[in-house]
């Protein structure tokens, strides 16, 4: 039988074959012979049953020495194992993460993943090659895990009915900080003496850094790498408490730092002695006792006695100084877009700076929230500019938020003033590029004692007779403008299909082509940046291309009024005007069939991107260049032909190159497809693409939105491109499915009907899901 259950881990030399023995994971090798021997361990990571093209099934899984074995000779302690056909099918249906397994019969294969995963440069291969060479997993269930209600876990259950009523909760064991040793996996608790905010590294993961201690007064930095923002440390402030669990122990430069490995987890305490003891944590799995609760109070006492862990306070406005870098924990009231490189925040703490503050202004409507306050003081109201890789940051902060901003920087800045000198210092803010110092930002937690003291400073501060009605700012800003849980927003099926509605378990395993009608909450979505998923299209070649950014346009423009050749030829008529660019010249030449209406072509060469947008406003324009005594194109990478706010783009694959002569014809109505066709273009069609991650409590999936994304927001993609109201309805569409400071609880079920197919990517078939015949019904 390749799967036997044992009813003890502790006694499993009386239950298995006497002639087996056990080697240690660190001791294994590939020249070594392995028919008598076992490894035993933890599972630590189970990855998920893949079904290969010839009916084979394989599945890996990742075990790790149990702690009480953590005291053999250096080495690496936990190994992949990769099981084949019938023991990969029986191990996903009757084993689970934590559970302690006995692997017998098994041979070596060196792993392709080794420098990757910090993993044993061998893998545990079993059941492969016929299902031949006794391969055997013994299993002794973890005592709080929660079986699958599989038929082989019944029966095991059924022998061994005393498992099904024992409550006993797994212990962890956990090591100081100056007993790590090198090459084990360890769990740890720590007080946090410096951090670093995450940031993208060079790969695809997000790297945070931390510095560490304990009473046996040892740092140790710690690294951690992972994909997603929300699985990084929750750290606030110097003092905080971190639980680490399975953390590789490294040697560096002499001294023992940790890194993240399979199966790591990390939870944060706020370090404040008597506050509560909140655990902060991404995962819904949460292992905490009240034997963790004494070792974070004991903690927070010692660390309390430990001047040197308290670190700088939060700076307040008031306390501020020029050229300073400070802490400063201040509320958002708006946000502003300068650039792709920066975004002004404007923030207050309810101090007032003894300095004259910048105020920096934008446009209105480039601006998200208001900058009124009480008695309309300008020393209230401070002016932070945030660059480069903390942009990402800033893109989902609304106002109203409570902010801790690290490493802010105080710059005077010398503007004209109504002084002797005739110029004046005033501060502005700014935070910038790079994690040094451990400069960042981060929204504030609710149980944060910085944030309530902050809130009680706000509420307490005096209002002006010159405040608008009786309504403080804080009745505005305290909680959102409208709550989400209030707007109600789900999404409908819009088909005529009778299907029984499933889970996504479900769809999941079913073999596609196959139409499901499935109930799910959305958990994340790409692009964040919801310009992004304006696409465009051809429907001729099914080229996909992200639509120019103004500044991308501009440029091909200027280039373009840099090398105008003006020629003449076959147009009827060329005349030159000045270009909005200072000593440039811009040719303008009227088709040989034009009667110079108002509704027919013309087409400029050598002229500016603010030449062609005003012009546009009254004439349909083509932008051209002259080449080989031709009229060509100016660049597929611009519009082709403007009129008015819309820009019509061509496929650089399927149209022509060259400006042919446009047949006569009157455009009493505009028409852009007849425009395109009389100048041998094939358009490229504006289109919405985004990727959903779809949850619903039995399985997730990612599945794409393209074809019916219009259907499901009620807009023109086209309409989209030039109608700021159609897009801040997407934004507000996707701000009530997936709120960002929502929990999945909180998020609005979605009925529905999803489609699974076929794709073909480099030689390999892949499932793939979408979104069909769905519309959202949320309030405007």
């Amino acid at each position: 039988m390749p799967i036997s259950f044992l009813t003890s881990a502790g006694d499993s030399r009386t239950q298995v074959p006497p002639h087996l023995q056990q080697i240690a994971i660190r001791s294994l090798d590939l020249g070594l012979s392995c028919l008598d021997k076992f490894v035993k361990g933890k599972v630590v990571l189970k990855g998920p049953l893949v079904s290969m093209d010839n009916g084979k099934y394989v599945l890996k899984t990742v075990i790790q020495e149990l702690e009480h074995q953590q005291n053999l000779p250096r080495g690496l302690s936990s190994i992949g194992a990769v099981l084949f056909n019938k023991l990969a099918r029986d191990f996903s249906e009757a084993v689970n993460t934590e559970d302690v397994v006995l692997m017998t019969g098994f041979t070596l294969a060196p792993s392709p993943t080794a420098h990757k995963d910090g993993l044993h440069s061998c893998n545990l291969q079993l059941g492969g090659a016929g299902d031949g060479g006794g391969a055997c997993v013994y299993v002794c269930p973890a005592l709080n895990a929660s079986r699958s209600p599989a038929h082989s876990v019944t029966r095991s259950l059924a022998r061994h009915p005393a498992r099904a009523s024992e409550t006993q909760v797994t212990k962890y064991t956990y090591t100081a900080l100056n007993k790590l040793v090198p090459d084990t996996i360890v769990n740890i608790y720590g007080v946090v003496t410096f951090f670093k905010q995450p940031y993208r590294s060079m790969g695809t993961d997000y790297c945070s850094f931390l510095k560490i201690t304990d009473p046996s007064s040892v740092k140790v930095s710690c690294t951690v790498f992972q994909g997603e923002l929300h699985n990084h440390p929750q750290v606030f402030r110097t003092g905080d408490i971190v639980r680490l669990h399975r953390v590789k122990a490294q040697s560096f430069r002499g001294s023992i730092n940790v890194t993240t490995t399979h199966g790591f987890s990390i939870v944060v305490f706020d370090g404040t002695v008597g506050s509560p003891v909140v655990p902060r944590t991404s995962s819904r799995k949460l292992h905490f006792t009240a034997e963790d609760e004494q070792t974070v109070e004991r903690l927070r006492r010692w660390a309390s006695e430990q001047t040197a862990l308290l670190g700088a306070a939060a700076v307040r406005l008031a306390d501020v100084e020029p050229r300073m870098y400070f802490d400063f924990t201040c509320q958002l009231l708006a946000k502003a877009e300068m650039d792709r490189n920066c975004t002004l925040l404007k923030v207050w703490d309810g101090t007032e700076c003894p300095y004259p503050l910048l105020d920096v202004s934008v446009e209105p409507d480039a601006q998200h929230g208001s900058t009124a306050v009480p008695g309309c003081r300008k020393g209230l109201v401070a002016s932070v500019l945030v660059y480069d890789d903390h942009i990402k940051m800033t893109q989902d902060l609304k106002p109203g938020s409570y902010l801790r901003i690290y490493n802010l920087h105080a710059v005077p800045q010398t503007t004209s003033a109504a002084s002797p000198s005739g110029r004046s210092d005033h501060l502005c803010f700014h935070l910038h590029g790079g994690t040094s110092y451990g400069r960042g930002l981060r929204i504030l937690p609710k149980d944060s004692p910085d944030l309530q003291e902050l809130q009680r400073a706000l509420e307490l501060l005096p209002a002006s007779s010159d405040d608008i009605a009786d309504v403080s700012l804080m009745d505005v800003w305290a909680t959102p403008p409208e709550s989400l849980e209030e707007a109600s927003c789900d999404a409908e099926r819009t088909c005529d299909h009778t299907l029984e509605q499933v889970p996504l378990s479900s769809v999941t395993k079913s073999t596609p082509p196959k139409t499901f009608h499935t109930r799910a909450q959305l958990k994340t979505f790409q692009p964040q940046k919801l310009f992004q998923c304006l696409k465009l299209y051809c429907p001729q070649c099914n080229a996909l291309q992200n639509v120019p950014d103004e500044e991308a346009i501009g440029s091909a423009f200027h280039r373009a009024v840099g090398t105008a050749a003006f020629g003449s030829e076959p147009w009827l008529l060329t005349c030159f005007r000045e270009s909005t660019e200072p000593g440039r010249k811009m040719a303008v030449h009227l088709p040989s069939s034009s009667h110079n209406d108002q509704t027919s072509l013309i087409f400029l060469e050598g002229a500016a991107l603010e030449d062609v947008c005003q012009i546009s406003e009254h004439r349909a324009v083509v932008p051209v260049r002259w080449h080989d005594g031709k009229m060509s194109f100016l660049d597929f990478s611009v519009p082709v032909f403007f009129q008015g706010s819309a820009r019509h783009y061509g496929c650089r694959n399927c149209s022509r190159s060259e400006c042919r002569e446009p047949l006569p014809m009157e455009l009493q109505e505009w028409d852009e497809k007849k425009v395109a066709e009389a100048l041998g273009v094939q358009l490229l069609q504006y289109m919405l693409l985004m990727k959903l991650e779809l949850d619903d409590g039995t399985d997730s999936l990612q599945a794409l939105l393209w074809r019916d994304a219009e259907i499901f927001f009620g807009v023109s993609a086209q309409d989209t491109a030039t109608d700021q109201q159609l897009q801040d309805r997407i934004q507000r569409t996707m701000d009530r499915l997936c709120p960002p400071e929502g929990t999945m609880e909180t998020r609005p079920w979605l009925n529905l009907c999803l489609a699974t197919y076929s794709a073909e990517e480099a030689g390999r078939s892949t499932v793939c899901y979408q979104v069909l015949n769905t519309k959202t019904v949320c309030p405007d």
